[in-house]
């Protein structure tokens, strides 16, 4: 297993729309297997392929507090939403940053799972938001989208000089 490295906002790599994943194999169970190892190192509760610079409709999570509750999601589509809920998101392409984001309360998403068989899960709470927090990744949409222009500039200026003390 190998951990990759996470693209920081605002890396335009992190715009682009993700490819399906057409089949999958040993190659795409390897990939699942190294964001899980790239998610639990950074620490972080999700990671999309395209945040490792991977052109892949692939999620993974780990909402659990052991972390010993594992979800891989190949090709998520949410196919119900419902309610609403607030609450503060981060990002591990958005170091250090959380902020106040409106998502569905419930939802339900069909995917499929690291051996390619369907898989559809109904989703609230911490795990719903997760779930589009990530699926959004895949689209090339990310949390400080939902925000305001001036929040989203404080951000990314404030990303930016942290960047540049950094090197």
């Amino acid at each position: 297993m190998a951990i990759h490295h996470i693209l920081h906002y605002p890396d335009p790599r992190l715009r682009f729309k993700a490819a399906p994943v057409t089949r999958v194999d040993d190659e795409i169970r390897m990939l699942i297997d190294d964001m899980f190892e790239t998610m639990y190192a950074a620490p972080g509760i999700g990671l999309a392929a395209p945040q490792v610079n991977i052109s892949k409709r692939l999620i993974v999570l780990d909402i659990s507090e052991k972390r010993n509750e594992p979800l891989a999601l190949v090709n998520p589509q949410i196919v119900v939403l419902g309610g609403a809920q607030k609450s503060d998101e981060g990002c591990l392409s958005l170091p250090g940053i959380s902020e106040g984001v409106e998502r569905a309360a419930r939802i339900k998403v069909s995917a499929l799972d690291r051996h390619g068989e369907p898989l559809d899960i109904e989703a609230e709470g911490l795990l719903a938001v997760c779930i589009q927090h990530e699926t959004d990744h895949l689209d090339g949409i990310l949390f400080v989208d939902y925000l305001t222009e001036m929040k989203r500039n404080r951000i990314r200026k404030r990303l930016e000089k942290a960047h540049r003390q950094a090197m």
